[in-house]
């Protein structure tokens, strides 16, 4: 997108004094305009569901006018996208695998940065996985899409399985639906300690990765290594 110098209501900085003469004023970048637009959008996407947002609520909360906003983005549908890739970005940086600690240890602080995530942005969270087909088609459901297989490809470079055959990987899908389901009924009913259901979390895990290899080789060996890993800490 290129820098747009008539802007509608564009805003600029709080003015400053250069050598006590006028004011020196500097205008917001194009970037750094959008960046402040993306952030009110998703402060109050973690307090309300999208659909219940308007181009004005968002506005309102960057101190802008409406006229900017339809300018940067085109409507809400461009905006919601934009705070979603932005939303993801945050998303991978928090769940890049701690480099220490063995398999399960750093398996569990990614586990607990998602809940930290999902726990900010709830209602969010909550309708973009009970949403309706708005919400899993088109570009929408492809940044959906790209964030779990973006989660599933963090997950299984956290274990130390880059190229799992079908078994693991459909364990692990399996799992990751079963953290997502949890999420949504934790953050409706809230009665258990959120450190407990992590916990219990990665306890799945185990026993899925226990029956999986039963039917699997390669699942065997991963449990051994994992174990293996265990032992010598």
């Amino acid at each position: 997108m290129g820098d747009r110098a008539t802007a509608p209501d564009e805003q600029s900085e709080p003015p400053r004094r250069s050598g006590g003469g006028r004011p020196a004023r500097r205008r917001l970048s194009v970037d750094e305009r959008r960046e402040e637009l993306i952030a009110a959008a998703l402060e109050l996407f973690s307090d309300r569901p999208p659909e219940e947002i308007s181009i004005d609520d968002v506005a309102d909360a960057a101190g802008a006018s409406r006229a900017l906003v339809y300018h940067y983005f085109g409507g809400k549908q461009e905006l919601y996208l934009a705070a979603l890739h932005t939303a993801a970005k945050q998303l991978g940086e928090l769940l890049d695998p701690p480099a220490e600690g063995r398999g399960l240890e750093r398996l569990a602080v990614s586990l607990h940065r998602y809940f930290d995530f999902v726990e900010h942005y709830a209602a969010a969270f909550v309708a973009l996985l009970r949403g309706g087909p708005a919400y899993r088609t088109g570009e929408i459901g492809e940044v959906i899409e790209g964030i779990r297989n973006f989660v599933m490809n963090r997950i299984t470079a956290t274990i130390g399985a880059d190229e799992p055959g079908p078994i693991l990987r459909i364990t692990l899908r399996s799992w990751m639906a079963s953290v997502e389901t949890a999420g949504l009924d934790w953050l409706e009913h809230r009665d258990i300690p959120r450190d407990e259901l992590e916990r219990l979390l990665i306890d799945h895990h185990v026993v899925l990765l226990d029956v999986a290899a039963r039917h699997d080789p390669e699942v065997a060996a991963l449990i051994e290594r994992l174990s293996r890993e265990s032992r010598a800490t």
